[in-house]
């Protein structure tokens, strides 16, 4: 007889602000903790030497967390500018120092121009990608390098905030799968100089926005206390707020529920919906190429 998993069941979106110096899987489980939930999920690793917003994903809103994996992110980042770094942050071993040239900001901007819009990115060795298996961050701790395939990401906003003699500080919006110290690095590159990350803050996800997170320290008083704040866990939905909305009939959700696609009028010519009925939130669709909708994930069923 199998084992029930212990806690209850709650179901949402909390916004979390992690801390500096904890992993994402750390916040995560303290987080379920401290609800007594029985079900949880993160949308994405957030790395620990990063502060800032850490969507979790409780019960039912599990189900749309790999959709806020491909969501855009925001970040907030401090640029050391001179020093080089094996790993591109703080954290890493210095292995070049230069002089930083006397910068202006036209220069600054100029160079981020550069790295803004479609660009080309090779993964940093300290990277959870793998190669036959290992993850190339413990070939890297081992002085070991391997090639790596570019990948194709888009910065879609990057701006300089902050510009002093030996650090830049930058507003980043981009793209899943961006990485924030690779790029830091080649920023360092073009000024001339060299650079790692000294700080990094994740200030959106998808629709979501750090100005709406709490902090452990805070949930972890309000569990203490007894007052849990009602609209503490978002619904589900709100993670998908920025897709097209399709309103279905009862016919139509009966036939999705068996796992058909319907053709729904004036529909978004292509891409994800969110799905809803007169009784709320139904779930995920995607529009076919013939016009049809097909669900691909519908709440409270196995379909």
């Amino acid at each position: 007889m199998s084992k029930r998993s212990s806690g209850r069941r709650i179901d949402g979106i909390l916004l979390l602000d992690k801390p500096i110096g904890m992993s994402s899987n750390h916040a995560l489980q303290k987080a379920k903790r401290l609800l007594h939930a029985r079900k949880a999920g993160h949308t994405g690793s957030l790395d620990p030497m990063a502060s800032g917003l850490l969507p979790l994903c409780f019960g039912e809103a599990t189900k749309v967390s790999s959709y806020l994996l491909d969501a855009d992110k925001t970040y907030q980042a401090t640029v050391r500018l001179g020093i080089t770094t094996a790993s591109g942050d703080r954290e890493g071993e210095i292995i070049a120092t230069a002089a930083v040239p006397p910068l202006k900001e036209k220069q600054v901007r100029e160079v981020l121009l550069e790295f803004t819009g479609d660009i080309q990115q090779i993964p940093p060795m300290f990277s959870a990608i793998k190669r036959d298996g290992v993850p190339l961050y413990r070939l890297a701790r081992q002085g070991i390098e391997v090639e790596r395939e570019p990948r194709a990401v888009t910065i879609h906003e990057l701006n300089l905030l902050r510009l002093s003699d030996d650090e830049i500080e930058l507003f980043i919006r981009c793209t899943k799968g961006t990485y924030i110290r690779s790029l830091a690095v080649d920023i360092g590159d073009a000024l001339g100089c060299g650079g790692y990350i000294s700080d990094l803050r994740r200030l959106g996800s998808g629709p979501f926005s750090i100005d709406n997170a709490v902090s452990l320290e805070q949930l972890e008083q309000w569990v203490s206390e007894n007052a849990v704040p009602e609209n503490l866990l978002l619904p589900m939905e709100s993670a998908l707020n920025n897709w097209p909305n399709v309103t279905l009939t009862d016919d139509a959700a009966y036939y999705m529920r068996k796992g058909q696609p319907v053709f729904i009028p004036r529909v978004a010519s292509e891409g994800w919906v969110r799905l809803s009925t007169e009784k709320g939130f139904f779930g995920i669709g995607q529009v076919l190429d013939d016009g049809r909708v097909a669900p691909r994930r519908i709440m409270g069923s196995q379909v």
